[in-house]
């Protein structure tokens, strides 16, 4: 059986994510800073007949991170694919001109570092067996930046730029990188667009059919058409 690591699982992108390649037969493990809402979630995806397990823990210690998946690899044995989408809400957004360093230092902690000290937990076992998949979802300031919202953008562009290079680097090496950019707010049971399921039948797709690399979600989205809640 497979096994999927979802990194930063909330109830809209993270389950549907869970249910869509749960229900295909993959062990699906929750990853995030919340035990109750973890122990809800999966709660609810072993009632839909989903192998699902969580752990806690905080991407902004690397400790944490570590320890969680070396007991993910203890137990499960493997990590077929990593998912990576964390909500970073220490600070709400803040415009340029009322940018703080400490701010930035947080939106890029959680977000870059969070990611990099992911993927270093999983790749050198992806690198040796020449296998598995690194999935990342993020917003559209990380190509469009928005001066309300500069601290994310420049998180946003930092975390696209590391999974450009990881994307040129592993290309060969037998392991999917695929990086979908959101320009739409999702809302659950809409069944258009903006619902996490289609989403994450999308993302199932593109996985099984190797599209490789970066795509905007839905296609054609820009700063100025971004499809609002």
């Amino acid at each position: 059986m497979k096994t999927m690591v979802i990194v930063g699982a909330g109830r809209l992108l993270g389950m549907s994510l869970a249910r869509q390649f749960g229900g295909k037969g993959y062990q699906v493990i929750l990853i995030a800073r919340n035990e109750s809402k973890l122990i809800e979630m999966t709660e609810e995806l072993q009632k839909q007949n989903i192998k699902a397990a969580y752990f806690s823990a905080d991407i902004y210690y690397k400790n944490q991170i570590s320890k969680v998946f070396k007991e993910i690899y203890t137990i499960y044995g493997n990590i077929d694919v990593l998912e990576f989408s964390p909500r970073i809400d220490n600070y709400t957004p803040s415009p340029v001109l009322s940018l703080t360093a400490e701010q930035v230092k947080d939106t890029f902690t959680g977000n870059v570092l969070g990611a990099i000290h992911c993927i270093n937990e999983v790749l050198p076992v992806m690198l040796e067996s020449k296998s598995g998949a690194l999935l990342f979802t993020s917003g559209l300031s990380a190509i469009y930046p928005n001066p309300q919202m500069a601290d994310t953008s420049i998180a946003k562009a930092g975390l696209r730029s590391y999974i450009i290079n990881l994307e040129k680097e592993l290309i060969l090496k037998g392991i999917f990188v695929g990086h979908i950019i959101l320009g739409i707010f999702l809302n659950s049971d809409t069944g258009g667009m903006d619902d996490p399921e289609i989403l994450a039948k999308y993302w199932y797709d593109k996985y099984t059919m190797n599209l490789y690399g970066e795509e905007i979600y839905p296609k054609g989205v820009t700063s100025e058409s971004v499809i609002l809640p």
